[in-house]
């Protein structure tokens, strides 16, 4: 009987040598970072641009959102017709388009490209609402990867 158990033990110690530990696992979700402008009053607006950053991939975008509150008897909701145009130059590219502010936070444009990673980040964001021109948002700075 001694040998069997003996057998047993030696056996449970040979599984127990043999266990491999599960592999850690990591995350292979790159990280995104986000940079914005100080925000601009343009068109009766605070505007800001904002660059996205995962890997070598930036996405710029404008954001619009009310100054303040509403004048004391301004209807609500706030509509504001507005003229948009995003420039980058890092990503490169243009997008203008109209937009009918109603008195919410909202995205604008969509501007996506590669950026090496020590390569500044470089955009403007312009909002312009007639009597009022633009007074354009910028970014220029290094986003690390």
């Amino acid at each position: 009987m001694t040998k069997p158990l003996a057998v047993l033990a030696g056996a449970a110690a040979l599984s127990a040598a043999l266990t491999v530990p599960a592999a850690a696992t990591t995350s292979d979700t790159p990280r995104t970072t986000t940079a914005c402008s100080p925000s601009v009053l343009q068109g009766g607006l605070a505007t800001q641009i904002c660059a996205d950053r995962t890997g070598d991939q930036v996405r710029l975008y404008g954001t619009l959102g009310l100054a303040g509150p509403p004048s004391p008897g301004t209807p609500l909701p706030y509509r504001k017709d507005v003229t948009v145009s995003l420039t980058g130059t890092a990503p490169a590219g243009t997008v203008s388009q109209y937009v009918l502010f109603t008195g919410s936070a909202q995205q604008v444009g969509d501007l996506i490209g590669t950026v090496p990673c020590d390569v500044p980040v470089r955009g403007g964001f312009s909002v312009s609402s007639y009597p009022l021109g633009p007074h354009p948002a910028r970014i220029d700075t290094v986003i690390p990867c």
